[in-house]
C-alpha cells in the first residue's frame, strides 16, 4: 500500500511541477492611483471645456442683453441760483457772490414729472444751504465735490422716497 500512496504523492508532485513550469495567465490590474489621476484629469478637462464655452459663447449673449437694458439718464435743468456767500469776518467787508447752474441727473423720465411739483422745496434747500457757505468752503476740487454730494443728499431728502443719481454743475462762478 505504501507504493500506491507514494505514487499518488509523486503524481501530485508531478502535477505541481507541471503547473509551475506553465506560467499561469495573470490578470493585470491598473493601480488605484493611476485610475484616480485619470479620472481627475477627465473632470478637469470637461470643466475647462465648459468654462471655455461659457466664456466665448454664452457670455456674449448675456453681455448683449445687459447692454440693451441700460437706460440713458434723463437730465433736468434747474433755474440759476445767485446768492451772496457768508462773510468770513476777517476784516474785509467785501461781499462775494456765488452763481451756480445745476442739472439733476434722473434715473428715468417718469421722475421728471414728480420733481416739478416739489421744485420750490428743492430751490429753497439750495438757497438756504448755499447762503451759509463761506468762500473757503468752495476751495479746490474737494470743496466742489463736498458741495455736489451735499446738494445731492438734500435733493434726495426733498423728493423722498424717490431719488436722483447726481447733481451736476454746468457753471460755478464765485465773484
Amino acid at each position: 500500500m505504501a507504493t500506491t500512496t507514494e505514487t499518488k504523492t509523486e503524481a501530485e508532485n508531478a502535477e505541481a511541477e507541471g503547473e509551475e513550469a506553465k506560467p499561469a495567465p495573470a490578470k493585470r490590474k491598473l493601480p488605484l492611483k493611476l485610475i484616480a489621476i485619470a479620472a481627475g484629469g477627465l473632470v478637469a478637462l470637461c470643466g475647462l471645456g465648459g468654462g471655455g464655452y461659457y466664456f466665448f459663447f454664452a457670455g456674449k449673449t448675456e453681455a448683449a442683453t445687459a447692454v440693451t437694458q441700460i437706460k440713458p439718464p434723463v437730465f433736468l435743468d434747474l433755474p440759476d441760483v445767485l446768492i451772496n456767500l457768508s462773510s468770513t469776518g476777517g476784516g474785509s467787508d467785501r461781499t462775494q457772490y456765488l452763481k451756480v447752474k445745476v442739472v439733476l441727473e434722473l434715473p428715468d423720465q417718469a421722475l421728471q414729472g414728480q420733481i416739478q411739483p416739489v421744485m420750490p422745496r428743492i430751490m429753497d434747500t439750495f438757497q438756504t444751504y448755499l447762503r451759509e457757505l463761506r468762500p473757503t468752503d468752495l476751495d479746490g476740487s474737494a470743496g466742489l465735490y463736498r458741495l455736489k454730494e451735499e446738494l445731492t443728499r438734500r435733493v434726495n431728502t426733498a423728493i423722498a422716497p424717490n431719488h436722483i443719481n447726481a447733481v451736476l454743475f454746468k457753471e460755478i462762478v464765485i465773484q
